[in-house]
């Protein structure tokens, strides 16, 4: 996600962040598992492949950062993937090949990983061109990017995807400039849907937690597909309401507004779907994390507790639901002893 700009904190992280610790704690009465935690790092996305490997994003919101991205273990260490030389953008350089600059999202989908980075540090101005990067799995090489300059603006944060193998399409979000993105898979086309529309604006400009007012808007965020029913969900995070467009609609180009479903849910941050049709999100304002039923009538209680703060990114892997903790509404000052971490919990019977 993208953290609301009074958040947005110049920091510097000592060298004992560069390592993950991992606890051996048992599991919570919430249910909740650790895997990983971060000291002075603030983490946001997170994948889970087919065969268990683990990647994490960190954004380049703070002065200094660990690496854009990286691999996390079984022991919760982790190391900057695919090399350290990717991850060494420096402060200053318009762009240095093709080093991340400030990733937002890793999504991995059978045997790719695929890693937006917004070129936009501490949420400004974008430095470069906001580039999708699809790393093969099986080699950890860099197989394609697509510059996306036919869809975004300069003061774009591109902040989620989906892939949509189907009809050969990834769908993405932007949090700085309310939109859609679609790109072609194969011609490396992209365009933007739903431009400044109200269901891709912010609703209203602060979320409460923890009886504190967050003041900020932020744009289209979460976003999720349901391959079965071809339809795309997403909502803004400083919202309540949750959009699902038929994806024929964004690849024809021609929207029809009576044919997009809404639903009001909590603020949440990213989404995910199951295999079941179980739509997950967090709910920012009250420390949990909940999902819409399959048939979209109800919204039940997944996890809450002490071990949920800012619930950003899910993936689903093994049965159970990986999710990170950015403590967005918590990072306010000095990160560097604040300890940010991946828990997962199961996913319901």
């Amino acid at each position: 996600m993208i953290p609301m700009k009074a958040f947005i904190i110049s920091t510097c992280i000592s060298l004992s962040a560069m390592c993950a610790s991992f606890s051996q704690e048992a599991r919570s009465e919430s249910g909740i598992e650790p895997v990983a935690s971060f000291k002075g790092a603030q983490v946001t996305g997170v994948t889970v492949t087919d065969k268990g490997r683990i990647f994490v994003n960190f954004p380049r919101w703070h002065e200094t950062i660990p690496c854009s991205v990286a691999e996390v273990d079984r022991q919760g260490n982790f190391k900057p993937y695919p090399d350290e030389k990717t991850n060494r953008w420096e402060k200053g350089k318009t762009q240095d090949g093709d080093a991340f600059v400030c990733v937002q999202s890793v999504v991995a989908d059978r045997d790719r990983l695929y890693i937006i980075d917004t070129k936009n540090p501490m949420i400004g101005t974008t430095v470069a061109t906001p580039t999708l990067y699809v790393y093969d799995l099986n080699t950890n090489k860099l197989i394609r990017k697509y510059p996306l300059s036919e869809s975004t603006k300069p003061k774009s944060y591109v902040n989620d995807l989906r892939v949509d193998r189907e009809h050969g399409k990834i769908y993405f979000t932007d949090s700085n400039e309310p939109g859609l993105i679609v790109l072609d898979i194969k011609s490396g086309e992209n365009y933007r849907m739903l431009d400044n529309h109200s269901y891709t604006t912010a609703e209203q400009d602060h979320i409460t937690v923890n009886g504190r007012r967050h003041d900020g808007k932020v744009h289209s965020d979460g976003i999720a597909l349901d391959k079965k029913n071809g339809i795309l969900y997403f909502h803004a995070l400083t919202g309540r309401t949750l959009y699902g467009i038929p994806v024929r609609q964004l690849i024809d180009r021609r929207i029809d507004e009576k044919k997009i479903t809404k639903m009001k849910t909590p603020s949440p941050d990213g989404m995910i779907m199951d295999s079941r049709g179980n739509l997950y999100m967090g709910d920012l304002e009250n420390n949990s994390i909940v999902y819409l039923t399959p048939d979209r009538k109800s919204i039940r209680t997944l996890a809450s507790g002490k071990e949920i703060s800012w619930p950003d990114t899910f993936s689903i892997h093994d049965g159970y639901l990986y999710f990170t903790n950015s403590r967005i509404q918590e990072a306010q000052g000095d990160i560097s002893d604040m300890v940010f971490t991946l828990e997962k919990v199961k996913l319901p019977e």
